[in-house]
């Protein structure tokens, strides 16, 4: 099957995941393409898609929001994906006892369910490195108040994306084999 993973990233870390999905679901005996949202212009052609971006605020970057909104008509009929990276750190709950990465959902997941009712949907770790942030973000660097409650570091969960590419690659290997309906 020919699958397109498309992801918009800020500062790298989540075009890391995609590239690891990509990767994996090539691995798994499909063709792959890994693009950013951004420079995807006409996603048609594939079997299937993987979608994710960074969040910030609870919010999927905008070239992915664009890139949904833009291609809903085609990818909704297909078997769609979406994923997030965010949360930093290794909590696995926060202080009131709520799964860190079910917290950390951006709202398009609940937006895009009855648009392209996709199979599956992901956050994972994210990275952070105060040294990588540039514009806007370096007033994070300057002020230590803010910066330190950042965790520095690379918490991206390898295990965990390759389990889910691994989940999607046999959700696809199982429709592939089920046989046409006949209308």
């Amino acid at each position: 099957m020919r699958i397109l993973v498309a992801y918009a990233s800020k500062y790298g870390a989540t075009e890391g995941i995609a590239e690891r999905l990509g990767d994996r679901l090539g691995e798994r005996g499909h063709e792959v393409n890994v693009r950013s949202c951004a420079d995807t212009d006409d996603p048609s052609g594939y079997d299937a898609y993987v979608v994710g971006s960074a969040v910030y605020e609870f919010n999927w970057r905008k070239a992915a929001r664009k890139f949904v909104e833009r291609h809903a008509t085609e990818l909704s009929v297909h078997p769609v994906w979406l994923f997030a990276s965010g949360p930093l750190g290794t909590e696995e709950v926060d202080k009131d006892g709520n799964d860190v990465l079910k917290g950390a959902e951006p709202k398009q997941f609940a937006e895009y369910e009855e648009l392209l009712h996709p199979r599956g949907k992901q956050v994972f770790r994210g990275a952070y490195e105060h040294e990588k942030l540039r514009g806007a973000d370096r007033m994070i660097a300057w002020m230590p108040a803010l910066r330190d409650l950042l965790p520095n570091g690379d918490f991206r969960q390898w295990d965990a994306i390759d389990a889910w590419a691994d989940a999607i690659a046999d959700e696809l290997a199982v429709s592939a084999s089920e046989p046409l309906s006949k209308s």
